[in-house]
């Protein structure tokens, strides 16, 4: 039987220490960082000292977002956009708009999202996702 493919141990880490690195070249600008599996369930996060409560979550709310739907959270919300709809009429709390979350593909297969939130602009936490993301070696 073959398996499918997944988000290694290895993998996660070497994600979270690429984006931890990068994140403390500049420690007045506090952000969190998270992974998650395929399903949207945790697998990593990390906070920098002095970050609000809604960049934590919200780091969250991005990874979820892009593995559960499959689509990079910027990509997602312009999607939403154009059709005139919101992330309320998806009927899960959890999904956010904001962007900062990439999915995390190989082959086709979704294994997972990388999401980051603190950040003045969505595109810096895009940016530092991207980071994480290529540190993986997917």
């Amino acid at each position: 039987m073959a398996e499918s493919p997944f988000l290694s141990f290895d993998q996660v880490r070497a994600g979270m220490r690429a984006m931890i690195d990068k994140a403390m070249e500049t420690p007045a600008e506090p952000v969190a960082m998270a992974i998650v599996d395929d399903t949207g369930n945790l697998v990593a996060y990390a906070k920098m000292d002095n970050l609000r409560i809604f960049s934590r979550r919200h780091a969250l709310r991005k990874a979820y977002t892009a593995a559960i739907m499959g689509i990079d959270t910027g990509a997602h919300a312009q999607r939403l956009h154009s059709q005139g709809r919101s992330t309320s009429e998806l009927g899960d709390p959890n999904i956010t708009h904001g962007q900062g979350g990439l999915v995390i593909m190989k082959d086709g297969v979704i294994l997972g999202g990388v999401g980051v939130g603190g950040y003045p602009s969505g595109q810096s936490d895009e940016d530092l996702s991207r980071v994480g993301l290529e540190a993986m070696n997917i």
